[in-house]
């Protein structure tokens, strides 16, 4: 038990989280420049790199031996754990550490993510952006903190001002133990359920999924459409 809360174990085989589909863009030098610029200009971008630095030298957060090397789409795992935001805290991982967020279905995924771009074109008033974003699916294994059965625990509050620094002390309990992998009820998709992994090595078998769409034309609620596959 972490905080009250039980500590299981299980296989999740496919698991969806959602990126916007610039990250699956080759750089745009790519076709343009010779073989040596190009390692070059990799070599520029390293210096600003939040994930290269962190592969390379660690960070405040995360240390460089905990990043996965030499598997399929490594460098989307170790991008969401080198890109935390300082300033912006996430339920279950502070500003120095990033975090896997997941979930069992891809509706649960659009939830969540269309909360958080209403939120922030409501803060700029104006409810016109279209985006795009690419399914990566990924599976667990093993130990687990299980909150599915505590939809009233405090870190699971709808307000980050609330839920967030108690989701993140409970996060830390649980990598401390060596858990790090967290199971949750979502908080903007009734029903549906979702993943923290909290350490890279936990997000095993990535691969890519649909792409989806959401657009939004001067109201809060987008349009939302599936439009191919990031595989094709």
């Amino acid at each position: 038990m972490i905080d009250g809360l039980p500590v299981s174990r299980g296989a999740f085989e496919r698991t969806v989280r959602l990126v916007s589909t610039a990250r699956l863009r080759p750089p745009v030098l790519e076709d343009v420049v010779s073989a040596d610029l190009l390692s070059d200009l990799y070599e520029i971008e390293g210096a600003t790199s939040g994930r290269l630095n962190g592969q390379w030298r660690g960070t405040h957060g995360i240390e460089q031996t905990e990043f996965v090397y030499d598997v399929p789409h490594a460098h989307f795992i170790n991008a969401s754990f080198a890109y935390a935001k300082p300033a912006k805290p996430n339920r279950f991982n502070d500003g120095n550490r990033g975090a896997w967020y997941a979930a069992l279905s891809v509706h649960t995924c659009i939830e969540e993510v269309k909360f958080h771009i209403v939120e922030e074109l409501r803060n700029i008033g104006r409810f016109h952006t279209r985006v795009e974003y690419a399914e990566m699916h990924a599976s667990f294994a093993g130990s687990y903190l299980d909150l599915t059965a505590a939809n009233d625990h405090e870190c699971l509050n709808p307000s980050a001002e609330i839920g967030y620094p108690v989701g993140n002390a409970i996060a830390e309990a649980a990598r401390s133990r060596g858990i790090n992998l967290i199971k949750y009820p979502s908080v903007r998709h009734e029903g549906g359920v979702c993943f923290a992994a909290l350490s890279p090595h936990v997000v095993q078998s990535v691969a890519p999924g649909d792409v989806w769409e959401m657009v939004w034309m001067g109201d809060p609620e987008p349009a939302v459409a599936k439009t191919t596959s990031a595989a094709a």
